[in-house]
């Protein structure tokens, strides 16, 4: 990032990504065609990767929300878990992280009967081990990292 101004909009934007650049100009003292510039470089730079609508998983019929670490059941096979998982549209997110397991999903799903039938098509797809954590409550989720 260049300067402050643009930590700033970052932040902005990352708190409400609809908002306009007359109100971003307002925010940070500058004019609604600089503001734009800044976008557009942020964009261009790759600091600004898109813009997204965030939805209530409860409102749209998937209350619940689980955490699965992911072991290949064969070390010694190939790296290619998010591949294989990539179609199951009850995986919001894929990490690969450093630990027991190789990879963490975050799944939503409607009921508990639904987390087991993933569960099931995961292990056969990937060639996986599971482990699986439910999480009973968000107190926040999302927050942009602009610090």
């Amino acid at each position: 990032m260049d300067d402050d101004t643009d930590r700033r909009i970052l932040t902005l934007l990352g708190a409400d990504g609809r908002m306009s650049y007359a109100d971003l100009a307002r925010e940070t003292g500058l004019s609604t065609s600089a503001i734009h510039q800044r976008v557009r470089r942020l964009e261009e730079r790759g600091v600004i990767t898109g813009y997204r609508a965030v939805l209530d998983p409860r409102a749209i019929g998937l209350p619940l929300t689980a955490l699965i670490d992911l072991t290949p059941l064969d070390p010694s096979a190939p790296d290619d878990i998010p591949q294989r998982v990539e179609g199951f549209g009850e995986i919001e997110a894929c990490w690969s992280v450093a630990g027991a397991a190789s990879y963490v999903v975050k799944v939503r799903v409607a009921e508990p009967a639904d987390l087991e039938d993933l569960l099931a098509r995961i292990r056969a797809a990937a060639g996986v081990s599971t482990r699986t954590t439910i999480v009973l409550s968000t107190p926040f989720e999302g927050r942009p990292s602009i610090t």
